[in-house]
């Protein structure tokens, strides 16, 4: 098992009624002591194509509203969990990165992902290659960040990223961008136990829906298989590894908890089983925070993503095990 490490939480945003009230957030995020403030990298709206999916609708771009939000705050990281790699050319994304955490003052946390949303990429238009292709792309694209990180003159000639004869700038004002990879699967884990900073812990999507099979390969076994497939990868640095999680499922109070009975007859599972699962917390704040510690102490798991919806909720967990 991982080391005991600090409790982190994130809030993981996903819209915003007008720029004022997305820079309203941020701060929120940064008042009660998040440490982070994540968007996801989606793009297509309300529609058939993402129904498919079962997967949350994102009003705006990743890159502008990262922006808007560091320029909003001073003290919180922010972030994307996670970038997908194959949306668009690798020495754009990472120029962007860079970008993101200069004009942060070095509070950007760079988070990859190899991708899933089959139906985002064809509603789009981006072609969707195998999950190897996939896997190798997102290999490519962590070499080219650390090199960038690096400030070297670039030489990378992959099957999937090409970017030559120029010098990576700007440079991290701290020296280094912490890298999150997240994953569900072996191989992507593998790759993150290698090569990430922080790793993040999430369902096995290779149906391309979010369903009872995601949380069918999310439960507490199954989360013991996918931190063992990161320590392999890792290897003798696993210590120094961060893991992260997000919580699909949050219900402090009983308006929530009669909505987490509705999750679990759309998963097909008891209440119970949902309680159980590694991405949902159900109960009061005294017990949410004693099963974060035992999550903790089981898996070694101590970054939080918790999404937008339970924030405000959220807030008195975050206060007791981080002392803000």
């Amino acid at each position: 098992m991982a080391s005991k490490k600090p409790f982190r939480f994130s809030w993981q945003a996903f819209n915003a009624t007008s720029a004022s009230q997305w820079r309203e957030k941020a701060r929120r995020a940064e008042s009660l002591g998040y440490s982070t403030f994540h968007v996801a990298d989606h793009y297509i709206g309300p529609g058939p194509a993402l129904a498919a999916t079962n997967h949350p609708v994102q009003d705006i771009a990743a890159v502008p509203a990262l922006a808007m939000a560091a320029e909003a705050t001073s003290t919180i990281n922010i972030g994307a969990r996670v970038f997908c790699t194959g949306y668009r050319p690798a020495p754009i994304l990472i120029k962007e990165a860079m970008t993101l955490d200069f004009l942060s003052d070095g509070r950007f946390e760079l988070g990859l992902g190899a991708g899933w949303i089959r139906n985002e990429y064809e509603a789009m238009g981006i072609p969707f290659p195998s999950a190897g292709t996939r896997i190798k792309r997102l290999e490519e694209t962590i070499r080219l960040a650390k090199a960038s990180m690096r400030g070297e003159m670039l030489h990378i000639e992959g099957e999937h990223v090409h970017a030559v004869d120029y010098e990576a700038l700007p440079v991290p004002p701290r020296g280094r961008i912490p890298l999150i990879v997240g994953g569900g699967a072996p191989r992507v884990l593998g790759v993150a136990g290698r090569e990430a900073d922080i790793v993040s812990i999430n369902f096995n999507n290779h149906t391309g829906a979010i369903g009872p099979e995601s949380l069918a390969n999310s439960t507490a076994a199954e989360t013991r298989k996918k931190i063992g497939w990161v320590r392999d990868g890792a290897g003798d640095r696993f210590d120094d590894i961060e893991l992260e999680i997000g919580m699909i499922f949050v219900a402090l109070d009983d308006s929530q908890r009669a909505a987490a009975e509705i999750w679990a007859k759309m998963f097909n599972i008891t209440l119970d089983d949902l309680r159980d699962c590694p991405h949902a917390l159900i109960g009061s704040v005294d017990s949410v925070c004693d099963d974060l510690h035992r999550l903790r102490e089981e898996f070694g798991i101590s970054y939080i993503n918790v999404q937008d919806q339970y924030g405000e909720a959220f807030a008195p967990v975050v206060a007791r095990l981080t002392g803000k």
